[in-house]
């Protein structure tokens, strides 16, 4: 049977080796969604600086979308891994489709407040006169493609909560492909402008979704996909929203955080604003590789908590800190050495953005070792079904000490505290883990 297979490989196969399998499919699966956002950004900004600064101001409210889908991708794909690893399938069905569901509902809830307050949603977001125009029609389609991209990021998410990685994938890069291919053809072939490039995300979008769904449907998975076994119990929604908090936290503050860059960059003009989007934008490719890598030790805790195999889990966590700071660093590095080039590639002619994007990418690569370990206590304690430990820590990197930073290294040092807002943020973010690192070991060994 599938699931017995799957239940053998998830709590008998060497760590390392499960991790790396599961692991690289969630990277490619991050790396396609960062990189079509990406080619909006590139594409976009040859139609000049504010439509570049549009695209910054927009991701705010993929942030926003994506924070509701993490939330209840995350949350239900904890219980599923602990649920499958101790052999209790409809238990992991009825999670499943009620997530599945609550994603929809959740995503047309969005659609139909962006659609109806975008003009307002985008200065609020802190878009400038010049940007508004582009910053208003672009999201016209983000907002339509909401309940399409909520339900992809729990689809993808049950998915890898099963160890089915592969096939997660499969479905983000369908619709990574079809972006970046439709992104030149709408925009420029057809003269749709910025309204292209929200279109294209739009249609990558739906397909995405059309196959990560046809996987459930086509019985390819362990998890049963039937509206019969929706869940009638409001306990159920209420532990996939407890569990998915961290991940709501996590992806809101990013939104929040963004909008408050966005708001004090726009002080110092269009250049500042197009600048700090396009280093986010570099950002979000980076970290989703670290956030991908840890994706895939995370089913791994799930299976073999549920199993009662706390070495298992032990050696996953050890493995996956040492691999993600390794390449981390190396990344970093290369970052730090290229960060001009990449900045010119997409904004060549304001040189002002170029120096801010440069100066602002740099000192984020000195904080780039620290990252993994932020992420990784985060994701194991809410793999752990603890998630108030979990949202503390989520809440660390953009909220607790960013918001700060953002607020009063502006007003210290202009500019400079702009650039280095998010780095200041990481370090100090690391530092406040370690307790929680500490106390994991601890627990593992007293269970």
């Amino acid at each position: 049977m599938i699931e017995e297979t799957q239940y053998i490989k998830m709590t008998q196969e060497p760590v390392s080796k499960l991790i790396l399998s599961l692991a690289g499919p969630s990277i490619v699966s991050m790396l396609i969604t960062s990189i079509y956002n990406m080619a909006d950004t590139y594409f976009v900004s040859k139609l000049g600086t504010s439509a570049s600064g549009a695209i910054g101001i927009v991701l705010s409210v993929m942030a926003m979308i994506q924070a509701v889908g993490f939330t209840i991708g995350m949350g239900s794909a904890s219980h599923v891994s602990i649920f499958l690893g101790e052999e209790k399938k409809e238990q992991a069905d009825e999670y499943a489709v009620s997530a599945i569901v609550m994603s929809v509902v959740t995503g047309i809830i969005f659609m139909i407040i962006g659609l109806y307050g975008k003009t307002s949603l985008m200065r609020m977001f802190g878009s400038t006169a010049t940007i508004l125009p582009y910053a208003v029609t672009y999201s016209t389609y983000i907002f339509i493609a909401a309940p399409f991209m909520s339900a992809s990021f729990v689809l993808n998410n049950l998915l890898r909560a099963e160890g089915k990685a592969k096939l997660a994938m499969l479905g983000i890069l369908a619709g990574g492909l079809l972006n970046v291919l439709l992104d030149p053809i709408l925009m420029f072939g057809c003269s749709l402008g910025i309204a292209g490039a929200g279109i294209a995300t739009a249609i990558s979008q739906l397909v995405s979704c059309g196959v990560l769904l046809y996987c459930f449907l086509a019985k390819k998975t362990t998890l049963t996909f039937s509206l019969r076994i929706l869940s009638k119990r409001p306990k159920t929604y209420i532990e996939i929203l407890k569990n998915g908090i961290p991940s709501f936290f996590r992806q809101g503050l990013a939104s929040v955080a963004t909008v408050l860059l966005n708001i004090t960059a726009a002080g110092y003009g269009d250049a500042v604003v197009a600048g700090m989007s396009i280093v986010n934008r570099i950002f979000l490719v980076l970290f989703s590789i670290i956030i991908g890598f840890v994706q895939g030790y995370s089913p791994v805790v799930g299976y073999n908590l549920g199993a009662e195999k706390k070495r298992r889990v032990k050696k996953a966590f050890v493995f996956t800190f040492w691999v993600g700071t390794v390449v981390m660093s190396l990344l970093g590095a290369a970052v730090f050495w290229f960060a001009e080039d990449m900045l010119m590639w997409f904004i060549g002619k304001d040189l002002e953005a170029v120096a801010v994007g440069t100066k602002a990418l740099r000192y984020q690569c000195f904080a780039f070792p620290l990252i993994t370990i932020t992420v990784l206590a985060n994701m194991t304690y809410q793999a752990m079904d603890r998630p108030f430990s979990a949202t503390f820590m989520a809440s660390c990197r953009q909220g607790i000490f960013f918001l700060p930073a953002i607020y009063f290294l502006p007003r210290m040092f202009g500019v400079k505290g702009i650039e280095c807002a998010q780095p200041v943020a990481d370090i100090i973010a690391a530092l406040s883990c370690l307790p929680f690192v500490y106390y994991f070991f601890k627990l593992m060994k007293r269970r």
